[in-house]
């Protein structure tokens, strides 16, 4: 469960992490009247759940009320990276002196928290990370322990961050245990010309097994921006959209990852991540198919399933159902493996669809996926 960015700074404000003021609304004219109250020039924001907002177009400053309300007009209905911008934040602007990134992720592989810091923060601070990793430091979190001051100047030294850091450090950690969160990040977290430290940007992602816990946000606030995967949540499915063109879909997260990384090593990228689960049904198959291929981005569908609790068969007779169904014109790469793989073969043999090509190997899978995604 991803959260808005105001949603984020709430959380914030309530762990004492100060914030420059800030008001949200879907109203153009209202952004005009929250402007004045501001003092005038503000910077609008777009409310998505999804980065690249400021090189979208998204997030711009305004020199007065009129101009504010113009800009809300110009960016209220954008889409950006196929999220509806229904919403803005209008906050004051901030004379800036330094960036900083910080953020704490769970690292399930090491079943650990993970700070990862940088002095070098704001929109660059991908580019910071692949071309520069030595100016990120990664510092690891037991769970048990937390981090105390001890820790939050550990992880301020080890990126060189400003001593007054370390306070935010330490409160950010709160936002994550007492939110149920797996993610809390600001990016960036500045410091002033007059000397204040304020997050000016904020991501929190939930854990989806606390849902009970944090019902004060409600369904409709954490209903996904994308239709594709509201789509897939109202099955029950677990879908995320991607940038890319060859459609996945999987049973287990660990297999679906490994086929997107796969796929991206054949040349092509993912278009979403979809794990129909350990047991899936024929329904549960037909539900996910019809989902990845009503993405319009989805040039070639490749289905990688290995057989435990589920059945291969069942898995083709879902894939059968949703050809019938649905109706696709991209071409879908199967490679069934595992528990009652003959007979789901035989199954996908016997339909004969011309849309429809098996493969032994998930490296033979993920190859043609890439291929007939790159010729379609």
């Amino acid at each position: 469960m991803d959260l808005f960015e105001h949603q984020a700074r709430e959380l914030f404000e309530e762990h004492g992490i100060s914030v420059p003021r800030a008001e949200v609304t879907d109203s153009p004219e209202e952004v005009r009247a929250i402007a004045r109250r501001l003092g005038g020039r503000v910077v609008v924001k777009a409310q998505v759940r999804t980065g690249g907002r400021g090189r979208a177009g998204g997030v711009r400053i305004a020199a007065d009320p009129a101009a504010a309300e113009l800009t809300a007009r110009q960016i209220l209905g954008m889409d950006i990276k196929g999220h509806p911008v229904r919403t803005v934040m209008v906050a004051e602007p901030v004379e800036i002196e330094s960036e900083f990134y910080v953020s704490y992720v769970l690292d399930r592989g090491a079943g650990r928290f993970l700070a990862i810091a940088s002095a070098e923060g704001g929109a660059d601070i991908e580019e910071v990370a692949a071309t520069r990793p030595e100016a990120v430091a990664r510092v690891p979190v037991d769970p048990a322990q937390g981090v105390t001051s001890a820790k939050a100047a550990e992880i301020a030294d080890a990126a060189g961050l400003l001593a007054r850091t370390v306070d935010v450090l330490v409160r950010l950690w709160e936002v994550l245990v007492r939110e149920d969160a797996l993610l809390v990040e600001v990016n960036p977290l500045v410091r002033t010309e007059q000397g204040r430290i304020l997050a000016l940007d904020g991501k929190v992602t939930l854990d989806d097994n606390a849902a009970f816990r944090q019902t004060r946000w409600g369904e409709t606030e954490l209903a996904p921006d994308d239709p594709l995967e509201a789509a897939a949540a109202a099955k029950g499915l677990t879908y995320v959209k991607l940038d890319g063109e060859v459609g996945v879909i999987g049973n287990g997260a660990g297999l679906v990852m490994s086929t997107l990384d796969v796929v991206a090593g054949c040349g092509a990228r993912p278009a979403n991540f979809l794990d129909i689960g350990g047991g899936a049904s024929a329904h549960v198959m037909a539900d996910g198919l019809s989902v990845v291929l009503a993405d319009p981005d989805v040039k070639s569908v490749l289905v990688n399933v290995f057989g435990g609790i589920t059945a291969c068969d069942a898995v083709a007779e879902g894939i059968v159902r949703a050809l019938d169904s649905v109706r696709p014109t991209k071409h879908l790469v199967v490679r069934l493996d595992g528990n009652n793989a003959a007979r789901g073969r035989a199954v996908l043999d016997a339909r004969a669809h011309p849309l429809v090509q098996q493969a032994t190997t998930m490296d033979g899978a993920a190859r043609r996926a890439a291929e007939l995604a790159h010729t379609a």
